[in-house]
């Protein structure tokens, strides 16, 4: 409990529990930004803990977007230094975010973070359909997250760069299998909606 009011606290944190770069030089960083996404966040990392073990992830959970913005901007803002502490200088990031992706956009405005942040939200995709399915119709489930970070991660580790073509089209053959299922039953697979971290 201390530790999550701590965390709700900063606005934002490290999650080393679920992260696997001991809290150095991550290949990639995944941020997950409200509660169904940061879900997705942590099953795309607990499949990356299991399946690679050799990328070296961090995951960041952020609890209040004005953390984003430059604290010259707003008062909740993060200095640079404590920006780049949480989402490094340089490493690749990957945002899930519960909103549209614009809104993300506008907050980091001014960080020169340049094309190393991609952000995934809500697109207006999706009709009556299975929770999951709406997740992958707006590009923010965890398969998205997994492939996003191997391609991501396999330019800055040789060992993740070795296999990441074969994973990618091993994942989006993963996540077609499972729309097809979820076309076919009107309902999401149990291995999705029974997901718990292991880790």
């Amino acid at each position: 409990m201390e530790e999550a009011i701590a965390h709700s606290r900063a606005g934002a944190s490290i999650w080393p529990w679920a992260s696997t770069d001991d809290g150095v030089a991550p290949d990639v960083v995944l941020v997950g930004i409200g509660d169904v996404v940061t879900t997705e966040v942590m099953a795309a990392a607990d499949i990356l803990r299991r399946e690679v073990p050799e990328l070296r992830l961090r995951v960041v959970n952020v609890t209040d977007l004005l953390i984003l913005e430059k604290d010259t901007d707003h008062p909740h803002g993060l200095d640079h230094t404590l920006f780049n502490a949480l989402f490094t200088a340089d490493a690749p990031v990957i945002v899930n975010f519960h909103g549209y992706a614009s809104a993300v956009k506008q907050l980091l405005f001014g960080r020169e973070v340049g094309a190393r942040f991609s952000i995934n939200g809500y697109r207006e995709e999706g009709t009556t359909t299975t929770p999951f399915d709406m997740l992958v119709r707006n590009g923010v489930s965890r398969y998205h997250l997994v492939t996003q970070a191997i391609r991501a991660a396999a330019p800055r580790n040789s060992r993740v760069a070795i296999r990441a073509s074969e994973r990618v089209l091993f994942y989006q053959y993963l996540l077609r299998k499972f729309v097809n299922e979820i076309q076919a039953t009107g309902r999401d697979p149990d291995e999705i909606s029974n997901w718990r971290w292991s880790g």
